[in-house]
């Protein structure tokens, strides 16, 4: 359904170009006075020579034929002229008419010739005075541009009695004219601009926008080799400005010889049906078949059988009809074949591009007609309004491929968006999960390290305790003791749990805090010897907690046990190493001898999860211990533990 609604919505479209097309002709139609009478007089001639500059009635000819007006003769078609290429065989066309009035310049200043036919040169003579001439090339000239020349209109100048028109051209083809009007600006001047439009500028203008568009479409391909659309796009608008060079170009002389450029005009026809085959072929996805041999050998037999560096080479002026006769025969071909295989593809740019392929064909018809004088020529050459046809249907598919590929780019990106989207909901909430995993488990392994740090320290000082009382061997002053210890082990066991943020030193001094009073209570002098040392970037809760242990059992065993009167703590950094020092001046004890206790053993212990080094030495003048850090940690030690 949507398939035929595009499709009246492009024939109602082109219903109204076509309307409006139509009535702007219809309003600028010329008014003033009309010619459509003259007499006609022929001349053979060998070569080109240039017009009089004024006309002598004995050198005119003496045989007139009275012909009404537009006047065209019907070419005779031939493959060849005369052997000599700088004298071709040619003839003068001569067109007298008379006024039947007198006009004045200053009231009825412009000659208006809507056609004129030549294939050669062209020169206008107001009262015997040579008014104007084409100074183009001879052949390929600005025959399909109107005419409007203005009439001398200075002081004295006399009344225009005789319009007369001198054509040279090659014998056999060219010498038609239109009919003439005479008149003011307002009377000519909008028909002449209206002509000019349909019959030059508007092919002009649509050709090279077509062009500018190919351009941006070769640099597109240059960037995206595999798109041969793109390509394809820039030959065909590089083909239709050629052909349409002979449109709008020709009032001045060409930098090209006429046959280079009627080679390049004549030619660009063939080359315009191949590169749409080639297109439509791509755009529907059809595979090369017998007929794209056919385009390209069509094609390539013409090109080569008119290429002027042979020298026999065929003229393109005079093989015209019978190329545009093959053109025609390749079109059909072409154009059915892509109508056929765009139905089955649904595809409406494809059906469109196809059947202006296959009307450029028929439509050429007219023009073929208008071209060897058989229908008024007067007339419209349709093909460069097919043309123009033809360059928006290019351009609407390749626009409409390229923004076909721009949208799938678009919701490409869309669906990545939303996919990405949603992979990142599913990584937030799997980040969550984690999170909440972590936390349990960090919880957990919390609630365990405080539990086994209070089943070895708090707990097992309480059950002490309470065995003791309970067997009645534990007076006042040891009781008192004990708990003292727990409540150092429960107040140590909360400090662990500060941020220390790598800063031993602040470790050290929440140790000292805790325990310097304790020491002072029972006689001990602390000595605190500690120095800056670099920050331990492992330091943890859990190692924080076993720094903290070992050195608590350290100041223990110096109250319990040692005698001492002095108790110092020192830092510094040997090897690598941060060093903690603890000693005392008491009586020291056999570090070889075996012991009941589990002190050291604990110390040892919580060293080793630090990967640190603990050396105990003790002596008659005291004992010191010493706990080696390592300033950095592996990754995976730490994550180890």
């Amino acid at each position: 359904m949507a398939f035929y609604k595009l499709l009246a919505r492009y024939l109602a479209a082109l219903g109204i170009i076509i309307a409006g097309a139509v009535v702007l002709h219809l309003v600028a139609q010329p008014s003033g006075l009309h010619i459509t009478s003259a007499e006609l007089a022929v001349e053979s001639t060998v070569g080109y020579q240039s017009p009089p500059a004024t006309l002598i009635r004995r050198a005119m000819p003496e045989d007139w034929t009275p012909v009404a007006l537009p006047n065209a003769a019907i070419p005779r078609l031939a493959l060849s002229q005369h052997a000599d290429a700088d004298a071709p065989d040619t003839q003068v066309t001569w067109y007298r008419a008379v006024l039947p009035q007198p006009v004045s310049p200053a009231d009825k200043g412009y000659l208006y010739i809507p056609r004129w036919k030549s294939d050669g040169t062209l020169a206008v003579y107001v009262n015997g005075e040579l008014q104007y001439q084409s100074h183009a090339n001879l052949q390929w000239n600005g025959s399909n541009r109107p005419l409007r020349i203005g009439f001398d209109v200075t002081e004295g100048a006399p009344p225009i009695n005789a319009i007369v028109i001198r054509l040279q051209h090659l014998r056999g083809i060219g010498g038609a004219l239109s009919s003439l009007w005479v008149g003011d600006f307002d009377q000519v001047g909008p028909a002449y601009m209206v002509r000019n439009l349909f019959q030059a500028e508007l092919s002009y203008l649509t050709s090279a926008a077509f062009l500018a568009s190919g351009v941006f479409s070769l640099l597109v391909w240059f960037r995206r080799r595999q798109e041969r659309l793109y390509l394809l796009f820039f030959l065909m608008s590089a083909a239709t400005f050629i052909r349409g060079l002979h449109n709008h170009l020709g009032l001045e002389r060409l930098p090209l010889s006429d046959a280079w450029f009627g080679w390049l005009t004549v030619n660009s026809t063939m080359w315009m049906v191949a590169i749409s085959h080639l297109f439509l072929i791509t755009v529907l996805h059809v595979r090369a078949s017998w007929i794209t041999a056919i385009v390209g050998g069509a094609t390539l037999v013409l090109g080569l059988a008119t290429l002027p560096l042979f020298s026999a080479a065929l003229d393109p002026t005079l093989t015209a009809p019978f190329a545009y006769a093959a053109a025609f025969v390749v079109c059909n071909l072409v154009g059915i074949a892509s109508i056929r295989a765009a139905w089955r593809a649904q595809s409406m740019e494809g059906l469109v591009l196809a059947v202006w392929v296959l009307l450029t064909a028929y439509l050429g018809i007219n023009d073929l007609m208008l071209q060897n004088n058989l229908i008024s020529i007067e007339g419209y050459f349709i093909l460069p309004f097919v043309q123009i046809a033809l360059v928006f249907a290019f351009f609407h598919l390749v626009l409409a491929h390229y923004l076909g590929a721009m949208d799938a780019v678009e919701n490409s990106n869309t669906l990545l968006a939303e996919r990405l989207t949603a992979r990142e909901a599913a990584l937030l909430a799997s980040h969550e999960r984690l999170r909440e995993i972590e936390q349990r488990e960090l919880l957990l392994h919390e609630r365990q390290r405080l539990t086994e740090d209070m089943h070895d320290g708090l707990g097992s000082s309480l059950i002490g305790a309470l065995r003791m009382v309970e067997r009645g061997r534990l007076d006042e002053t040891e009781l008192k003791q004990i708990l003292q210890g727990c409540i150092d082990d429960l107040k140590l066991t909360i400090d662990s749990m500060e941020p220390v943020e790598t800063d031993l030193l602040l470790l050290l001094g929440t140790l000292r805090f805790r325990l310097e009073p304790r020491l002072e209570s029972t006689g001990i002098k602390l000595n605190w010897n500690v120095r800056d040392v670099p920050p331990v970037f492992w330091l943890d809760h859990r190692y924080a907690l076993h720094i903290l242990r070992v050195l608590q059992e350290a100041f223990t065993n110096i109250i319990k046990h040692a005698g001492a009167t002095e108790a110092t703590v020192s830092t510094g950094v040997a090897a690598g190493d941060i060093v903690i020092s603890v000693s005392d001046n008491g009586k020291g004890f056999d570090t070889a001898a075996p012991r009941s206790g589990r002190g050291l053993a604990n110390q040892a212990r919580r060293a080793s999860a630090m990967r640190a080094k603990l050396t105990v030495e003790s002596g008659p003048e005291g004992t010191k211990l010493t706990l080696l850090l390592p300033i950095r940690q592996l990754a995976e030690d730490v994550a180890a533990d």
